[in-house]
């Protein structure tokens, strides 16, 4: 099974080896007819803390590599 990639902008980066990455999704409510913005937090692994607040990064899928991280920074 292929693996997701996401794109989204970094909200924080205060712990060690990890950041926190703001994921915004639009799409059409189904009766309002209106585009809606969500915005979700995913909890990403950093290697190098290479990352700072305001970033655009993407983000893949991995393994679980602590409570809360599943996911990691893809590096271009």
């Amino acid at each position: 099974m292929p693996k997701r990639i996401l794109n989204g902008t970094v909200t924080s980066d205060a712990n060690e080896q990890t950041i926190t990455v703001s994921v915004e999704r639009r799409f059409t409510h189904p009766v309002l007819k209106k585009t809606i913005r969500k915005s979700k937090k995913y909890r990403a692994h950093d290697e190098q803390n290479a990352f700072k607040i305001g970033d655009l990064v993407r983000i893949q899928e991995c393994a679980p590599k602590s409570k809360t991280k599943r996911w990691e920074v893809l590096t271009n």
